[in-house]
Protein backbone atom coordinates (compact mmCIF):
# COMPACT_ATOMS: atom_id res chain seq x y z
CA UNK A 1 0.00 0.00 0.00
CA UNK A 2 3.00 2.26 -1.37
CA UNK A 3 1.37 6.05 -1.53
CA UNK A 4 -2.15 5.96 0.00
CA UNK A 5 -2.80 9.70 -1.16
CA UNK A 6 -4.18 9.63 -4.57
CA UNK A 7 -6.31 6.70 -3.65
CA UNK A 8 -7.53 8.50 -0.11
CA UNK A 9 -8.48 11.77 -2.50
CA UNK A 10 -10.47 9.60 -4.79
CA UNK A 11 -12.07 8.11 -1.52
CA UNK A 12 -13.30 11.25 -0.59
CA UNK A 13 -14.64 12.41 -3.74
CA UNK A 14 -16.43 8.90 -4.00
CA UNK A 15 -17.93 9.59 -0.50
CA UNK A 16 -19.02 12.96 -1.70
CA UNK A 17 -21.11 11.67 -4.36
CA UNK A 18 -18.48 11.59 -7.43
CA UNK A 19 -19.53 8.60 -9.22
CA UNK A 20 -16.67 9.36 -11.58
CA UNK A 21 -13.66 8.75 -8.93
CA UNK A 22 -14.43 5.29 -8.70
CA UNK A 23 -13.56 5.06 -12.36
CA UNK A 24 -10.33 6.65 -11.30
CA UNK A 25 -10.28 4.52 -7.66
CA UNK A 26 -10.17 1.06 -9.86
CA UNK A 27 -7.67 0.72 -11.66
CA UNK A 28 -5.37 1.41 -8.48
CA UNK A 29 -7.04 -1.04 -6.48
CA UNK A 30 -8.23 -3.88 -8.48
CA UNK A 31 -5.78 -6.04 -8.33
CA UNK A 32 -6.02 -6.21 -4.29
CA UNK A 33 -9.83 -6.97 -5.49
CA UNK A 34 -8.91 -9.52 -7.52
CA UNK A 35 -6.60 -11.08 -4.52
CA UNK A 36 -9.24 -10.74 -2.73
CA UNK A 37 -12.22 -12.21 -4.91
CA UNK A 38 -9.57 -15.08 -5.26
CA UNK A 39 -9.54 -15.61 -2.02
CA UNK A 40 -13.23 -15.88 -2.23
CA UNK A 41 -13.22 -18.37 -5.13
CA UNK A 42 -10.65 -20.44 -4.32
CA UNK A 43 -11.96 -23.57 -3.46
CA UNK A 44 -14.80 -23.20 -6.16
CA UNK A 45 -15.08 -25.96 -8.94
CA UNK A 46 -13.23 -25.31 -12.51
CA UNK A 47 -15.53 -23.50 -15.00
CA UNK A 48 -18.37 -22.14 -12.24
CA UNK A 49 -20.28 -18.98 -13.68
CA UNK A 50 -18.41 -17.21 -10.79
CA UNK A 51 -14.72 -16.16 -11.54
CA UNK A 52 -12.73 -13.39 -9.45
CA UNK A 53 -13.19 -11.51 -12.53
CA UNK A 54 -17.14 -11.48 -12.39
CA UNK A 55 -17.27 -10.94 -9.12
CA UNK A 56 -15.13 -7.59 -9.29
CA UNK A 57 -17.07 -6.58 -11.81
CA UNK A 58 -20.32 -6.85 -10.18
CA UNK A 59 -18.81 -5.74 -6.53
CA UNK A 60 -18.25 -2.88 -8.91
CA UNK A 61 -21.65 -2.12 -10.20
CA UNK A 62 -22.93 -2.39 -6.49
CA UNK A 63 -20.56 0.14 -5.24
CA UNK A 64 -22.00 2.09 -7.59
CA UNK A 65 -25.48 1.61 -6.90
CA UNK A 66 -25.52 2.43 -2.89
CA UNK A 67 -24.95 5.20 -0.63
CA UNK A 68 -21.38 6.01 -0.09
CA UNK A 69 -20.21 5.24 3.52
CA UNK A 70 -17.39 8.13 4.42
CA UNK A 71 -14.59 6.47 3.44
CA UNK A 72 -11.24 6.76 6.12
CA UNK A 73 -8.60 5.04 4.21
CA UNK A 74 -7.96 1.99 1.47
CA UNK A 75 -8.29 -0.61 4.31
CA UNK A 76 -12.14 0.70 4.55
CA UNK A 77 -12.73 0.86 1.25
CA UNK A 78 -11.61 -2.73 0.97
CA UNK A 79 -13.28 -3.71 4.06
CA UNK A 80 -16.75 -1.98 2.32
CA UNK A 81 -15.72 -4.19 -0.91
CA UNK A 82 -15.55 -7.24 0.93
CA UNK A 83 -18.74 -6.73 2.84
CA UNK A 84 -20.77 -6.52 -1.05
CA UNK A 85 -18.50 -10.14 -2.52
CA UNK A 86 -19.57 -11.80 0.49
CA UNK A 87 -23.05 -10.38 -0.24
CA UNK A 88 -22.94 -11.11 -4.08
CA UNK A 89 -21.53 -14.66 -2.65
CA UNK A 90 -24.48 -15.60 -0.20
CA UNK A 91 -26.97 -13.91 -2.97
CA UNK A 92 -25.78 -16.61 -5.23
CA UNK A 93 -25.37 -19.07 -2.29
CA UNK A 94 -29.34 -18.64 -1.42
CA UNK A 95 -30.22 -18.64 -5.21
CA UNK A 96 -28.60 -22.41 -5.62
CA UNK A 97 -29.99 -23.62 -2.22
CA UNK A 98 -32.99 -22.47 -3.12
CA UNK A 99 -33.56 -25.40 -5.70
CA UNK A 100 -31.91 -28.37 -3.41
CA UNK A 101 -32.80 -27.52 0.29
CA UNK A 102 -30.02 -29.88 2.32
CA UNK A 103 -30.55 -32.46 5.08
CA UNK A 104 -29.04 -30.68 7.48
CA UNK A 105 -25.93 -28.24 8.36
CA UNK A 106 -21.98 -29.86 8.56
CA UNK A 107 -20.24 -28.89 11.16
CA UNK A 108 -18.67 -25.17 10.52
CA UNK A 109 -15.17 -24.07 11.55
CA UNK A 110 -15.15 -19.95 12.09
CA UNK A 111 -11.63 -20.19 11.03
CA UNK A 112 -11.97 -21.81 7.66
CA UNK A 113 -14.86 -19.35 6.81
CA UNK A 114 -13.10 -17.58 4.35
CA UNK A 115 -12.08 -20.76 2.71
CA UNK A 116 -15.92 -22.30 2.36
CA UNK A 117 -16.13 -23.47 -1.49
CA UNK A 118 -19.05 -21.48 -3.00
CA UNK A 119 -20.81 -24.78 -4.04
CA UNK A 120 -21.40 -25.57 -0.93
CA UNK A 121 -24.40 -22.81 -0.14
CA UNK A 122 -25.57 -24.04 3.46
CA UNK A 123 -22.01 -23.53 4.67
CA UNK A 124 -22.08 -20.21 3.65
CA UNK A 125 -25.79 -19.47 4.56
CA UNK A 126 -25.50 -20.56 7.66
CA UNK A 127 -22.03 -18.14 8.61
CA UNK A 128 -24.49 -15.49 6.94
CA UNK A 129 -27.16 -15.97 9.38
CA UNK A 130 -24.59 -16.44 12.52
CA UNK A 131 -23.48 -12.96 11.62
CA UNK A 132 -26.48 -11.47 11.12
CA UNK A 133 -27.68 -12.61 14.72
CA UNK A 134 -24.39 -11.39 15.59
CA UNK A 135 -24.76 -8.23 13.94
CA UNK A 136 -28.60 -7.57 15.95
CA UNK A 137 -26.56 -8.25 19.13
CA UNK A 138 -23.42 -6.33 18.69
CA UNK A 139 -22.61 -4.66 15.01
CA UNK A 140 -19.08 -3.65 16.21
CA UNK A 141 -18.03 -6.98 16.47
CA UNK A 142 -19.95 -8.52 13.52
CA UNK A 143 -17.98 -5.91 11.37
CA UNK A 144 -14.97 -7.30 13.10
CA UNK A 145 -15.36 -10.91 11.57
CA UNK A 146 -16.15 -9.64 8.53
CA UNK A 147 -13.06 -7.33 7.94
CA UNK A 148 -10.78 -10.50 9.06
CA UNK A 149 -12.12 -13.42 7.78
CA UNK A 150 -13.99 -11.91 4.51
CA UNK A 151 -12.04 -9.06 3.82
CA UNK A 152 -8.73 -10.51 5.31
CA UNK A 153 -8.02 -7.16 6.92
CA UNK A 154 -5.87 -7.13 10.10
CA UNK A 155 -6.47 -6.21 13.35
CA UNK A 156 -4.22 -2.81 13.21
CA UNK A 157 -6.32 -2.13 9.62
CA UNK A 158 -9.26 -2.90 11.59
CA UNK A 159 -8.75 -0.73 14.33
CA UNK A 160 -8.09 1.81 11.39
CA UNK A 161 -11.33 1.58 10.08
CA UNK A 162 -13.13 1.42 13.18
CA UNK A 163 -10.73 4.00 14.89
CA UNK A 164 -10.08 1.84 18.27
CA UNK A 165 -7.29 0.76 19.14
CA UNK A 166 -5.72 -2.38 18.30
CA UNK A 167 -5.69 -4.16 21.38
CA UNK A 168 -9.39 -3.61 21.63
CA UNK A 169 -10.30 -4.57 18.14
CA UNK A 170 -8.60 -7.79 19.38
CA UNK A 171 -10.31 -8.57 22.48
CA UNK A 172 -13.42 -8.23 20.28
CA UNK A 173 -12.36 -9.92 18.14
CA UNK A 174 -11.23 -13.28 20.15
CA UNK A 175 -15.01 -12.56 22.29
CA UNK A 176 -16.96 -12.38 18.95
CA UNK A 177 -14.55 -15.46 17.08
CA UNK A 178 -16.13 -17.75 20.21
CA UNK A 179 -19.59 -16.21 20.25
CA UNK A 180 -20.12 -17.15 16.58
CA UNK A 181 -18.70 -20.16 16.59
CA UNK A 182 -21.02 -21.76 19.29
CA UNK A 183 -23.56 -20.05 17.23
CA UNK A 184 -22.20 -22.18 14.28
CA UNK A 185 -22.33 -25.42 16.36
CA UNK A 186 -25.39 -24.81 18.02
CA UNK A 187 -27.12 -24.15 14.61
CA UNK A 188 -25.14 -27.20 13.11
CA UNK A 189 -27.39 -29.47 14.75
CA UNK A 190 -26.81 -32.64 17.34
CA UNK A 191 -26.16 -35.06 14.25
CA UNK A 192 -23.39 -32.74 12.42
CA UNK A 193 -21.87 -31.49 15.87
CA UNK A 194 -20.40 -35.60 16.42
CA UNK A 195 -19.01 -35.86 12.49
Amino acid sequence: MANDQPITVLLQRFAGGDKAALDGLMPMVYSELQKLAGGYLRNERPGHTLQPTALVHEAYARLLKQDQPDYQSRAHFMGVAAQVMRQILIDHARTRNAAKRGSGRAKIQLDEAGEIPVDRPSILIAIDDALATLARKDPPKARLIEMRFFGGLTAEESAEVLQMPVSEVRRHLRVAQAWLQRELDRTAGPAEANA
